[in-house]
């Protein structure tokens, strides 16, 4: 890493109320749950939900400033766990904000096992 904004940015449990494993340059907004890019580039993010005892579907996107970007679904009823992931190379400018939507269902205890992560691959 170059500097502090170059590298690793956030790696959460996504749940407002837990903590924050890794925040390089603290872009990461933990009471939003909302990372706002320092700099404009080329991002890598990605994104892992579980759903527990729970037998809806959920649906899960990455959202960029509003904006669906990616989905991710999981909706077998007969499993007790089941798991939504997706990931994204994105082109991000300075400022956007980019966050996980729970767009359909609810994750009860997932929570807890459910990461969102992201880095700066190439700056622009």
């Amino acid at each position: 890493m170059r500097s502090l904004d170059s590298g690793l940015l956030y790696a959460s449990n996504w749940d407002p109320s837990q903590s924050v494993l890794v925040n390089i340059g603290n872009h990461f907004d933990l009471k939003t749950s909302v990372f706002q890019a320092p700099r404009r580039g080329i991002y890598s993010f990605s994104f892992h939900v579980v759903k527990v005892y729970n037998r809806q579907t959920i649906q899960v996107n990455l959202m960029q400033n509003d904006y669906p970007v990616i989905s991710a679904f999981a909706g077998d009823q007969d499993v007790t766990r089941e798991a939504a992931s997706n990931g994204v190379l994105l082109m991000v400018e300075r400022e956007d904000r980019v966050y996980l939507k729970l767009e359909r269902g609810t994750l009860m205890g997932g929570w807890k096992y459910s990461t969102f992560s992201g880095f700066l691959v190439f700056p622009l």
